[in-house]
């Protein structure tokens, strides 16, 4: 704790801002990336919305008052880019957020990125029938293994709600995977 203490001091300081901000980023690029392509799908995509997450808190840094976790911030920043994102980009091709994100997972199979098996896809496609919030909670828990006080951090939702929405989650997927 005290080094993120030191951390957020120094990314506060205008003479050790630079320095501390590539800190920042070699720790937690790789974990938002993942978390904002869960939501995404796309990586072309989640990169972009990756650097508007770093710049939103570059720019935003002396508003963080520490109520919560500098990665708890951080992790809330790039779920409302992703979503603002999803959002924008659904209202620009006029569909739904839930046909717009269907035509990203039905996409995956072409991205040279994605590295998934054809279960893996299935997975994908059965997380994008459910609501946002299912989601989100979902990818946190079983692919990020965020814990559920984390998560409450980040999404400002109680535990037990966030435990009630991977449970209703988890059988929703269950049955959409076994229908077939």
């Amino acid at each position: 704790m005290d080094s993120e203490f030191e951390l957020i001091n120094r990314l506060k300081s205008e003479s050790t801002k630079e320095q501390a901000f590539k800190e920042l980023l070699s720790e937690y690029k790789e974990r938002l990336y993942w978390h904002i392509r869960n939501i995404i799908k796309s990586h072309d995509d989640a990169d972009d919305v990756l650097q508007n997450t770093f710049i939103k808190v570059y720019r935003n840094i002396h508003g963080f008052k520490g109520e919560s976790k500098l990665f708890s911030w951080m992790y809330r920043i790039a779920t409302n880019e992703a979503l603002t994102f999803l959002n924008q980009n659904s209202k620009r091709t006029n569909q739904s957020i839930e046909e717009f994100q269907q035509k990203a997972v039905s996409n995956l199979k072409a991205d040279v990125y994605f590295e998934g098996s054809d279960i893996q896809l299935k997975l994908q496609e059965a997380i994008a029938t459910l609501p946002h919030k299912q989601q989100l909670v979902f990818n946190m828990k079983y692919f990020e293994d965020i814990k559920y006080s984390e998560m409450s951090d980040i999404l400002e939702t109680s535990e037990g709600a966030l435990k009630a929405s991977y449970h209703i989650a988890v059988k929703k997927i269950e049955e959409y995977l076994t229908k077939d």
